[in-house]
């Protein structure tokens, strides 16, 4: 066996030299947050093939597969990842790349309303937990009163559902205020996956899931009343972070809370306040979490946006979604769209699926942010200019090239003037003004209109407006700008790109 394993070492170095001396087909790409660094010495060079020399030819489920070695994470150890070696061979590793695992514990608090809490994504998928993730069991104790000193609390592994299921219509409280799959196990697991993958070290991340169905973020702030059935959520955070900080403690854990996820926005659709209320949360949520943790590191808030309500027309809070990551970078991010997944027949919900994939986005951000310590932005735009017919919609491009997608059918097709607009909008308070195309040009998008534009109160959208038209196994606005990230679930198998938020904005 001895010589045979060194057979095999030689053999991948001998077909590994040839990958680098054609260097043209050195184009592998590594799914996102995977080091080629495989023994973490910040250099890539020999060492690193000979580690991937002991699981070539493996596969998922067998003993000598290491996830961390599957480079493009297919689910095998292949000439494919062979190729995304030899294309960072002799580089040396950046140390911003150094994961940051502050606690043993890191909490993630979910709050929103029904999306937030799995409503319609019944029978769970996410039944069985694979990393070491955890959630706080209630062990059946009456709630309320929410005390956190009961010792019958326990931590258990993180599945889905993340407690049993609750009254959906009137909404139950919590801890009843479960209705189906959220995205929070596929979410932690796809950032173990992540961590392990680039540093071969655990991370255990600690979900609390507090959201209310069908309920505005009135219903979510430090201070709404406690009606039996709503209001209940702020204080259910604080309440388990404390339970959760003192098992912690008993368990010689550390514990801390590394982000606030919200999942909203529906109910809240004509809310002109939105943004700011949801700074008021992001701001009381780090102020009290942090009393109770003692940690000094700011807790982010990552969300998406929402493009069911209304169905037709514009919505306040989906544009708050975006332009609260825009002023308040760093502190609020939003992670982009959520009409690219996959919903359930009502346009407004999703399948299980629909859930991990969103998960599976959160992950992506909070890997990026919170464990690298990188400043994270959507794919959005950063300037709008004007040339005759032609608008042009510079963007923030997270992985270039921008392509437009074929897997999505095409948006606005009962809209006459923007059915060439691929999701683009273009109109004035009065009329909507034809678009004859769309092109893209580097990380830009130029926009042609049939006609002249107007001198002024031009403004230029994206998958903004709805149309009261859904699409198939999907939500009522859309679009088919994305860029061309090759980031692929860890629990969907499915690859994640980024797809264009919806916005507005003025043309100059």
């Amino acid at each position: 066996m001895k010589v045979k394993k060194q057979g095999v070492k030689i053999l991948l170095s001998s077909l590994f030299m040839t990958v680098l001396i054609s260097s043209s087909i050195c184009s592998g790409t590594a799914n996102a947050g995977v080091s080629v660094d495989l023994n973490g010495d910040k250099v890539v060079n020999m060492s690193d093939v000979i580690l991937l020399a002991s699981a070539f030819n493996s596969v998922n489920g067998d003993p000598k597969y290491k996830p961390a070695y599957d480079l493009n994470s297919d689910g095998s150890i292949n000439m494919s990842d062979v190729i995304i070696l030899a294309a960072k061979f002799n580089t040396t590793i950046n140390d911003n790349e150094t994961v940051s695992i502050p606690w043993d514990w890191a909490g993630v608090v979910g709050t929103g309303q029904s999306l937030a809490v799995g409503a319609e994504a019944g029978p769970a998928r996410a039944t069985s937990q694979p990393y070491n993730n955890l959630k706080i069991s209630l062990e059946n104790v009456p709630i309320p009163p929410l005390d956190p000193t009961n010792s019958a609390f326990k931590m258990v592994p993180l599945v889905e559902p993340i407690r049993p299921y609750g009254i959906y219509n009137p909404p139950g409280p919590y801890p009843g205020n479960i209705f189906g799959e959220t995205p929070h196990t596929a979410m932690a697991n796809q950032i173990t996956s992540l961590v392990r993958a680039s540093s071969g070290k655990d991370y255990i991340t600690v979900h609390t899931v507090v959201g209310e169905s069908g309920q505005g973020i009135d219903c979510l702030k430090k201070g709404a009343v406690d009606t039996g059935s709503t209001g209940r959520a702020f204080a259910a955070t604080l309440f388990e972070v404390k339970a959760i900080e003192r098992i912690a403690a008993a368990a010689g854990k550390t514990y801390g809370v590394g982000a606030i996820v919200i999942t909203h926005g529906e109910k809240d659709s004509g809310n002109t306040s939105y943004e700011n209320e949801l700074h008021t949360l992001w701001s009381d949520y780090n102020q009290d979490i942090k009393a109770i943790t003692g940690q000094l590191q700011s807790i982010p808030l990552i969300l998406t946006q929402q493009h069911s309500c209304g169905s037709s027309g514009t919505s306040a809070s989906l544009y708050a979604q975006w332009k609260a990551g825009v002023d308040y970078p760093g502190d609020i991010i939003c992670s982009g769209p959520n009409y690219q997944h996959t919903y359930a027949s009502d346009g407004v919900h999703m399948t299980a699926s629909g859930y991990e994939q969103l998960g599976e986005q959160y992950a992506k951000v909070y890997y990026e942010k919170v464990v690298l310590g990188h400043d994270w932005q959507p794919l959005q735009p950063t300037s709008v200019e004007k040339s005759g017919k032609v608008i042009t919609v510079n963007l923030h491009v997270p992985v270039p090239p921008l392509v437009w997608d074929t897997t999505l059918p095409a948006p606005n097709q009962n809209v006459p003037e923007w059915k060439n607009g691929k999701g683009f909008e273009v109109y004035t308070q009065d009329s909507k003004i034809t678009i004859s195309s769309v092109e893209i040009s580097g990380n830009s998008v130029k926009i042609t209109c049939a006609n002249d534009i107007p001198a002024s109160g031009v403004k230029v959208g994206f998958a903004f407006t709805g149309s009261g038209t859904k699409r198939e196994n999907g939500t009522y606005r859309w679009g088919l700008l994305r860029d061309s990230d090759t980031f692929k679930g860890a629990t969907t198998g499915l690859i994640n790109p980024n797809f264009c938020v919806s916005f507005e904005l003025p043309v100059p």
